[in-house]
């Protein structure tokens, strides 16, 4: 199941975390989760991107979260993800060293988080983690919020020198961006933000997405994908009202300075298809699940089709 520049694609669904009351890890509802995405045939499934609060786990609950997730997937052969990121480099390195027997279809890294790496130093801190996973090929996640984003030349200089680097995970940009980054067409595979798939595969780049769209709706996320794929235009009609939804219903969340993984919690929650809930770990504040209800209504609303169990 190792994932190459060419096949990686698709609507990778996201582990979130389902917490307690007592700030604890439900692990019958993470396996749970895994099972439904599992049953709704999406594209992959990745741990410890930023909906995973990858930044809020002691190491024992990190390695737990990865053998449950890799359990499950090597059972029905689903291609899978860990997520090894760490602020600390040494702690990146030897996560790779602690579940190369989980055998994960790729690891996905952040670069080093607290001092910004420089080129020869990224270059370096990958080489290392490749050298680690020797045959196990890395995805290298840069979004807005890293301390250092990459340019597109930036980017095309870590794959000429990383041959274990098969794919990104951008949040896109401008018609001058999309044109920037022709050259990663025939070298990396290109994930934009759930949101703009549609619009990102219509202009030649990318390649997928680690779906917030997922969060709705795994299945509808898997048929939405299809549809990019045998219609795009009428795609790009469905990007529209998920754009509107969004608008009208998670950036006023932003805009009152709720997280990310704030923002993924409700919409999970409000797709209805899991008990995970909105709750995160201290010290972060999440949304109140009394909110659910009314983000659920716009959500059918908006999208009709994530919600019919055929996804014909």
């Amino acid at each position: 199941m190792l994932l190459t520049a060419a096949t990686l694609r698709g609507n990778w669904a996201t582990l979130l975390l389902p917490i307690n009351s007592d700030e604890s890890i439900d692990y019958n509802k993470l396996s749970d989760e895994v099972e439904y995405f599992i049953e709704q045939k999406v594209d992959g499934i990745y741990t410890n991107g930023t909906a995973c609060e990858l930044h809020n786990q002691t190491e024992e609950e990190f390695y737990k979260i990865q053998e449950i997730l890799a359990t499950l997937c090597h059972a029905c052969q689903m291609p899978f993800q860990i997520g090894v990121s760490h602020p600390f480099p040494a702690v990146t390195l030897q996560r790779i060293k602690n579940t190369l027997s989980l055998r994960p279809s790729a690891y996905q890294v952040i670069l080093p988080d607290w001092v910004v790496a420089g080129p020869v130093e990224r270059v370096a801190y990958l080489s290392r983690l490749a050298e680690a996973a020797p045959g196990i090929p890395l995805v290298l996640y840069n979004p807005p919020h890293a301390k250092k984003e990459l340019s597109s030349h930036e980017l095309q200089n870590l794959s000429s020198e990383i041959p274990g680097l098969i794919g990104v995970k951008l949040a896109g940009g401008d018609e001058q961006w999309f044109k920037e980054m022709q050259w990663a067409r025939e070298r990396l595979s290109v994930f934009v933000p759930g949101h703009l798939l549609a619009s990102g595969v219509h202009k030649g780049i990318a390649s997928g997405a680690y779906s917030n769209v997922a969060c709705i709706s795994p299945g509808g996320a898997q048929w939405w994908w299809r549809l990019i794929n045998t219609d795009v235009y009428t795609a790009l009609e469905v990007e529209k009202r998920i754009l509107d939804f969004f608008d009208e219903c998670i950036v006023p969340f932003k805009n009152k300075g709720y997280s990310n993984p704030a923002l993924d919690k409700l919409l999970a929650a409000s797709g209805g298809w899991n008990s995970i809930g909105t709750r995160l770990r201290w010290p972060y504040k999440w949304i109140p699940g009394t909110e659910t209800e009314a983000v659920a209504k716009r959500a059918r609303k908006y999208l009709p089709e994530f919600f019919n169990n055929s996804f014909s």
